[in-house]
């Protein structure tokens, strides 16, 4: 009480005081911020991307085709996601040019074809919580293929590139854990000990196939980011390639889906239930948005870190699985779960201290103020041949 009165004593006597505090603490709040932002966004990105699986099954469940949601959840996107791209990046977006809509279409086909039709069509075979499961080893690949690309630099000898390589073999040791241990059933609210009909069991026939179509998924997902990557260097225009991989990926996706369900032209057909509320949420969400903020995300901090708290969407999709689709809730999925999460802090860890190192001073000059610098002695070349001819 004594301290707390004198500081207000303090700052009624000088008021410049009482301002510098002020300014000090909003500067620790807005660093705090600045720093804290791309991971925010990121949990942001996995709750959003957790709720469009949830709300895609139910939908597959009512009878909708895995390759018309693709069509719509990417045209919804593009026609979300242009007017803004067309106004507000009109002054720093790049020319378009052969090379950079090849890398776009590619981009498109990593992403919409082998990521999401992959994805969902494993999702349909086994179940949500199976597939967040299985899509958990994409930081694991998508660190290797960095590394192999170096976009990644390995220096064992640092403390940060150890935390992120154990990180990363213990995130992938928890996903093995949860795809191959299930232990006893456990009752959760909402969730039951018995499937629904409608529901495949992930131990039963179609299991391979599902693990196969969800492996294949992963791949094209780690693609996606590497290759995202190398073309935002070329296109620095996150909204606007977003927008270019949605409009390419919903023609890629229309076509594939034309083949594969022309005996059945009434899968084109929506309901007003989850059938029209899940493409919809998809294409704006997790096609939209999400694609936005991990452009920018990616830009700074490069594609491992963005992947790396896919794990979180594992917890929260199990979690409404559960809940929500009554689906099987099993002790290897809490144990896994739990090690993935230990892994995901050692990654986010060393990723954030290596960010830390780059913002740092390079050397002690750096500190000296502006007038010391100016009194600097400046040594010029030395000129052999005037020394010669003297």
């Amino acid at each position: 009480m004594i301290v707390a009165d004198k500081e207000k004593q303090v700052d009624k006597e000088f008021p410049s005081l009482l301002i510098q505090r002020e300014r000090s603490r909003e500067n620790k709040m807005r660093t705090w911020f600045t720093n804290a932002k791309p991971y925010l966004l990121l949990l942001a990105v996995q709750f959003g991307s957790a709720g469009m699986f949830i709300f895609a099954m139910d939908a597959m469940r009512k009878g909708m085709s895995h390759y018309v949601f693709t069509v719509y959840r990417n045209l919804i996107a593009f026609l979300t996601l242009s007017p803004f791209a067309f106004f507000l990046e009109r002054k720093v977006r790049p020319k378009m040019t052969v090379g950079i809509f090849s890398e776009i279409t590619a981009l498109a086909f990593f992403e919409i074809i082998l990521d999401q039709c992959f994805a969902l069509l494993g999702m349909k075979f086994t179940s949500a919580s199976f597939l967040s499961a299985v899509m958990n080893s994409a930081p694991s690949v998508t660190f290797v293929m960095a590394v192999i690309l170096k976009l990644e630099h390995m220096k064992m000898e640092e403390a940060t590139c150890k935390a992120k390589v154990i990180g990363t073999i213990v995130s992938f040791g928890g996903t093995l854990l949860m795809a191959l241990y299930k232990g006893p059933a456990l009752s959760v609210m909402g969730s039951s000990t018995t499937q629904p009909q409608n529901v495949n069991n992930p131990t039963g026939n179609h299991w391979i196939i599902g693990t196969a179509f969800l492996l294949i998924g992963c791949a094209g997902f780690s693609a996606f980011y590497i290759l995202q990557v190398i073309t935002l260097r070329k296109y620095p225009a996150e909204m606007s390639l977003a927008t270019w991989v949605c409009f390419v990926g919903a023609l890629q996706s229309s076509i594939v889906a034309f083949f594969a369900e022309h005996h059945h032209p009434h899968a084109w057909s929506i309901g007003w239930d989850t059938r029209f509320f899940a493409p919809a949420y998809a294409g704006i969400v997790s096609s939209g948005v999400q694609y936005y903020i991990q452009g920018v995300v990616i830009k700074s901090m490069g594609p491992v870190i963005v992947t790396a708290f896919n794990p979180l969407r594992m917890i929260i999709i199990t979690t409404l699985a559960c809940i929500v689709l009554s689906e099987k809730l099993y002790l290897g999925s809490i144990i896994g779960a739990v090690v993935v999460v230990l892994g995901l802090y050692l990654v986010v860890w060393g990723k954030s201290k290596e960010c830390q190192q780059r913002i740092m001073p390079p050397s002690p000059a750096n500190d000296i103020p502006p007038e010391d610098q100016r009194q600097l002695p400046v040594t010029a070349p030395r000129n052999d041949s005037n020394d010669n001819n003297a």
